[in-house]
């Protein structure tokens, strides 16, 4: 299957009326591959586990007005699951491997369910106000939750999932408490736990760079305006800053300079602590104009292509903007959802099993005749309340991968092939084998250190030739310019000697 990216976007009614819906664009050409009806979602509240070669994905969408989660899977329009939870949820997230998912309160309290089983692990109260954000690292090792309360907490996930732990109260790994005003935004870097970087936004008009290694603030970026959303480049080299009137930053965070030899160099920006301030409306006007995006309407999320070519732009009127990174050019405009506020904006592969595009129904084997779905990953509801023993009991529904038959082997590297390769890297070194080993490179040292005299020699006999060249050539010509310097002279001699002899021959006449 040809992999293509697709726009998964999801709406919300503006007017607090009807339903929005989760739809996937084409990102090439914007044509609508997909919509899931009956979702209200609000920013943050929605959570997605793209497919796999051998298992289905889903996604999970929690509804604001009531304490509902709606499940979805790309295999139907319809919704699979509707889960009773214990409150309504104002943010939601789900782990890179889709076996946890978190979710956050108005009351500060953050939930902690096994998707596969549907146990509550872990509930506490997190924070002193609502819940904002929730933002799981790319290995699932760590959740980092953003507030009201201005702070920014990180939790390690293993010691909420400990069962000697159950009982006390977790503990975050660090708090970061820099920000003055709510949390809007956390972005989390590459990276495994906690040699990865975060990116954390406020209301107070800044914009935070956090080193989880070392649990310390790099750098401060200030904006002249408050901001919403951020959207973090997959190789770190710039992020996007969006303010919810519709002004959109670009923060580079390299810069060009010459040395004193006019050599161009690379050096990053920031990285001094809590002293280091970036003000963006501190540098000249024409460079700010060259890092603004003005979307001229109230934007509500932003979000990078895979490629990080194309930004894309949602707005509370319902339109997605994609624009070209390099010129800040604006593409296209999807305006497929007027009427409605775009609550969630991001980018993915395009599902194998989307409905309506694929047979449902494959080939287990290569050459078996059997036909069977492509498996979801199993959704269960939630528990409402802990429970010590169905947490001991519980089981856990994994999917196997499919083994090909005795005789189907691929065609480009062979059973026996891989074996014997394996064995053979992974045998040990006999003492023998170590002292040829020795021997071969001593030989080899000294082959070199011969070929290294001999090139040497060479080299001097090539600057002898080149000497001798140059000399015999400085030569001939100052000998030519010799000769012409001679002879110029002796011919000044006889011109002035027929001068002499004809005065002569005028005075015996007189």
């Amino acid at each position: 299957m040809q992999l293509q990216e697709a726009v998964f976007c999801a709406t919300a009614s503006s007017s607090g009326s009807g339903f929005g819906a989760v739809t996937l664009h084409d990102i090439v050409t914007g044509s609508s591959l997909a919509s899931f009806k009956q979702t209200n979602a609000a920013p943050h509240c929605t959570t997605y586990l793209e497919s796999k070669k051998a298992q289905g994905g889903f996604f999970l969408a929690a509804q604001p007005d009531k304490s509902l989660l709606h499940v979805y899977n790309f295999q139907k329009d319809q919704i699979t699951l509707k889960i009773v939870l214990p409150e309504k949820l104002t943010c939601v997230a789900l782990d890179p491997r889709g076996d946890y998912f978190a979710g956050g309160t108005t009351q500060g309290r953050i939930h902690l369910w096994e998707v596969s089983s549907g146990i509550l692990f872990n509930s506490w109260d997190a924070h002193y106000r609502q819940v904002n954000v929730l933002r799981f690292t790319q290995d699932g090792s760590a959740l980092i939750s953003g507030s009201d309360d201005s702070s920014v907490s990180v939790w390690s996930v293993s010691r909420l999932l400990d069962e000697d732990a159950q009982n006390d109260l977790p503990l975050p790994y660090y708090t970061l408490t820099d920000h003055t005003l709510p949390i809007t935004d956390i972005i989390c870097g590459v990276g495994s736990f906690p040699t990865c970087r975060i990116l954390t936004s406020s209301v107070d008009h800044s914009v935070k760079l956090w080193d989880l290694a070392s649990r310390t603030m790099l750098t401060t970026f200030m904006f002249p305006k408050a901001i919403s959303s951020l959207a973090w480049d997959i190789t770190e080299r710039f992020f996007f800053a969006a303010s919810s009137d519709g002004s959109i930053f670009q923060m580079n965070l390299f810069k060009h300079r010459e040395d004193k030899s006019k050599v161009p160099l690379t050096e990053a920006i920031g990285g001094r602590g809590v002293n280091d301030i970036i003000r963006v409306d501190d540098e000249s006007p024409d460079a700010h104009k060259k890092r603004l995006i003005t979307a001229g309407q109230p934007v509500s999320c932003i979000a990078i292509s895979f490629t990080s070519s194309l930004l894309l732009v949602g707005t509370v009127s319902g339109l997605i903007h994609i624009y070209d990174i390099p010129t800040h050019q604006l593409i296209r405009t999807i305006s497929t959802h007027k009427g409605f506020s775009i609550s969630h904006l991001s980018t993915m592969l395009k599902p194998i099993d989307l409905v309506g595009h694929v047979n449902l129904r494959m080939n287990v084997g290569a050459a078996s005749d059997a036909r069977e779905s492509i498996p979801v990953k199993p959704v269960v509801p939630f528990q409402r309340m802990r429970d010590a023993k169905t947490r001991d009991l519980h089981e856990v529904s994994l999917l196997l991968p499919t083994q090909n038959e005795v005789n189907e082997e691929p065609e480009w590297y062979s059973k026996d092939s891989f074996l014997r390769d394996h064995a053979y890297f992974c045998q040990p070194l006999s003492s023998t084998e170590r002292g040829n080993d020795t021997s071969t490179l001593q030989m080899r040292i000294s082959d070199l250190e011969a070929e290294v005299g001999q090139l040497r020699e060479q080299l001097g006999q090539a600057k002898g030739i080149n000497n001798a060249m140059w000399e015999t050539v400085v030569q001939k010509v100052v000998g030519q310019g010799k000769h012409s310097k001679d002879k110029k002279s002796v011919q000044d001699d006889s011109n002035e000697s027929d001068e002499e002899n004809g005065r002569r021959r005028k005075r015996g006449r007189t």
